[in-house]
């Protein structure tokens, strides 16, 4: 029987730890060796044995989340899940969690809402699932639960395999976990002409703003949190907003994109294959798709419908990806043009766009 991923929960809220270990515990492939109160407590457990994964709030008493954090990658480099509320004030301290070596960012379960505990129940097994493949080293086969929905729930699928072709482009981008840090060197290697860029990166609500913030300051073309009707324009790339689908619509030869509510597709919201559908759908042969590190296998159904629209699809490889589930999907539905180191991927994208022209 495959050894369990051993889990070790630090928040200062008991009834935070309560409902979270019992989340956790209800997976096959999981097991809860404890809980702490503060990184005081989980620095005692650290002692006495190492886990997997920790899940670590922020805001704590005694020390706090980031202190932790980064005396913990200096002295054990263990696979850590931020678990916060994220509120607006906080989601730069979250995304500086990132920066400091965590893994992935899940929000705390709304308790008052069950639909709610629900979808974040998959989410948060997910994340740390994606942690521990994270850390580098052989592990067990990871229960991997099936996703509810697809991208139906949201768009139908084209009903077209092409489209006229013009001189507008689309590139169109899905990410998860790593994806972070990827997307920031992917942007930052980007010429300020570069054609529109629509992105999906699975991250909470709130947080999706303070991230295109910075890479709008460190990048050369411009990023933002994308708005519904935004237009896609040479030179930007929009982002979606978390816990929001992200759409590519086509009015004449200008592209914009629309917010929508929606299910969970693939167990996750916005859904990269909800985005890739709806390229498919709107852009075709003018679209080039982009699938980069992430757990699961949102995107790849998307990409195959955009391969057969005749869009040129790229897929980060498995070495400068933290986890490589989402391109390895893509790769093995036979969706993918090129397989690409991170570093590779900005200069083929020009490679391809000149082609066109």
């Amino acid at each position: 029987m495959p050894k369990k991923i051993k889990v070790l929960i630090v928040d200062d809220s008991a009834l935070v730890r309560q409902t979270l270990e019992a989340v956790l515990s209800a997976d096959p492939a999981i097991e809860v060796m404890g809980t702490a109160t503060d990184p005081y407590s989980a620095a005692k457990k650290l002692c006495i044995d190492i886990p997997d994964v920790i899940t670590l709030d922020i805001e704590m008493p005694r020390m706090d989340g980031l202190t932790f954090l980064q005396k913990l990658m200096s002295q054990y480099p263990i696979p850590v899940v931020i678990c916060s509320s994220l509120s607006k004030k906080g989601s730069e301290t979250a995304f500086k969690a990132l920066e400091y070596g965590a893994v992935d960012i899940i929000q705390k379960p709304c308790l008052g809402t069950k639909k709610f505990l629900e979808e974040a129940r998959i989410a948060i097994c997910d994340a740390v699932k994606a942690a521990a493949l994270a850390r580098g080293k052989k592990r067990p086969k990871i229960h991997v639960v099936e996703p509810k929905l697809t991208a139906d729930a949201v768009l139908p699928m084209p009903n077209s395999r092409a489209m006229i072709q013009t001189t507008e482009k689309v590139v169109v981008v899905g990410a998860s976990t790593g994806g972070t840090e990827a997307l920031r060197i992917l942007l930052e290697a980007l010429p300020a002409d570069v054609p529109g860029i629509v992105i999906v990166q699975h991250m909470p609500e709130h947080f999706t703003a303070a991230f295109a913030k910075r890479l709008d300051a460190i990048c050369r073309i411009s990023v933002k949190e994308a708005e519904n009707n935004d237009t896609v324009l040479r030179g930007r790339a929009l982002i979606a907003p978390g816990n929001r689908h992200l759409l590519l619509k086509r009015s004449g030869a200008q592209y914009y994109v629309e917010i929508k509510d929606g299910p969970l597709v693939c167990r996750h919201r916005p859904s990269v294959d909800v985005l890739f559908r709806s390229a498919a759908r709107y852009a075709g042969k003018n679209a080039l798709g982009i699938i980069m590190t992430g757990m699961g296998d949102d995107g790849a159904r998307g990409m195959h419908e955009l391969k057969l629209g005749g869009a040129f699809n790229i897929a980060q490889d498995e070495k400068s990806c933290v986890v490589f589930g989402m391109p390895n999907e893509a790769i093995k539905l036979g969706a993918v043009d090129r397989t690409l180191s991170l570093e590779e991927i900005a200069p083929e994208i020009l490679r391809v766009c000149n082609n066109w022209q």
